[in-house]
């Protein structure tokens, strides 16, 4: 077994393609993620619950993946990574599974449970493996490459998969989901590294980090700003209400392009957090963010200057993901890393779960 500093340097040339393996992984987990809240009348149709209740599996997945991510990223830190992501993806492919087999809502709300832990266990050593894998010098961008495949299942999976649920069933969406899954666990065993760490503390060691001052300020602003970055995507509808009342076609338009340059946002932020360091990247982006959504109300009435605020909101919302994990793993290494990304995957989805809450306020 290498060692993990001659794993590093081993990999280290590889690092593009590894981190394209996880970013599948990263694409099926998001998909699921995000095309749950595009066929909920269909669930809740077929398991005979209002679309409301059926909204309780959106609910579910969230809290428990948010619940998940650093529990089970901090007891598994000391297993084989690739051990440990095609575990992630076999509970993922298994609560999908469930959750299209299952014959009462009772029993699909207890699935997406589990598709929750292991997207969870997934996202906690996917970011933390591909940084391990590239270096320092290139952990930003072997990060938004990760990240590519969530902002990419924003553009592509979610869509695709309720367009499918339109045509035939919205089983099929999510037994497409979990052979996705599937794919991504057989690629990550047959083209990742094995990576062990040689320091394994004890459970009650591997938590030390949250007494570092400096990550609960990375976390709290974290969820500082993915609540500000999701508040305003999960109302878009109602942001450009005037355009899509005219034409409904505006509302998969603006989406459409919300996704592709938050992709784009993702992978040049990564690749200048590399250059320049990511506090001036953090920083930039929500300058620029908070600019650009200050101006939204006097440009969502036309056509031109609304398609340029969603790209540009797209752009600067997507840049603040990886520059953030890229700062956030410097305070840490080894067994400690996995714990600090799926603590930074629980704040995303502590602030996605909580933009209800703002908004009724």
């Amino acid at each position: 077994m290498a060692r993990d500093g001659d794993v590093m340097v081993e990999a280290c040339e590889g690092w593009r393609s590894h981190a394209l393996v996880l970013a599948l992984g990263a694409f099926a987990v998001g998909t699921d993620a995000f095309v749950i809240a595009g066929i909920l009348p269909s669930v809740g149709a077929t398991l005979r619950v209002s679309t409301a209740a059926a909204g309780q599996l959106v609910t579910v997945f969230s809290l428990a993946y948010a619940i998940a991510a650093p529990i089970l990223g901090a007891l598994t830190a000391g297993w084989s990574r690739r051990s440990a992501l095609v575990i992630a993806l076999g509970l993922f492919c298994a609560g999908n599974a469930m959750t299209a087999a299952a014959p009462s809502f009772i029993l699909a709300l207890l699935s997406r449970i589990i598709a929750a832990a292991g997207a969870g266990l997934f996202t906690a050593n996917a970011s933390a493996t591909a940084a391990i894998l590239a270096g320092p010098q290139h952990r930003g961008r072997a990060i938004s490459r990760v990240m590519m495949g969530l902002t990419s299942s924003l553009v592509l999976g979610a869509p695709l998969g309720t367009a499918i649920a339109n045509v035939s069933d919205w089983r099929l969406t999510l037994w497409l989901v979990a052979a996705l899954g599937l794919l991504a666990g057989a690629a990550i065993f047959a083209k990742l590294p094995e990576i062990r760490e040689t320091d394994r503390p004890r459970l009650k060691a591997r938590f030390p980090p949250l007494q570092n001052p400096n990550v609960r300020n990375d976390l709290l602003r974290a969820i500082v700003i993915f609540t500000g970055v999701y508040l305003p995507y999960t109302y878009i509808s109602v942001v450009y209400q005037a355009l899509i009342a005219a034409d409904a076609q505006w509302l998969s338009l603006l989406l459409v392009i919300f996704g592709g340059s938050g992709t784009l946002g993702n992978l040049a932020a990564g690749a200048l957090a590399d250059r320049v360091g990511p506090v001036p990247v953090i920083l930039g982006a929500c300058i620029s963010l908070a600019a650009v959504l200050l101006a939204v109300p006097s440009l969502a009435h036309s056509p031109a200057w609304a398609l340029l605020a969603v790209a540009l909101s797209g752009l600067f919302s997507f840049a603040l993901t990886t520059p953030q994990q890229h700062l956030l793993l410097a305070h840490g290494k080894g067994a400690h890393l996995s714990l600090l990304t799926g603590l930074y995957q629980s704040c995303v989805y502590l602030a996605v779960s909580s933009r209800a809450c703002w908004a009724r306020s």
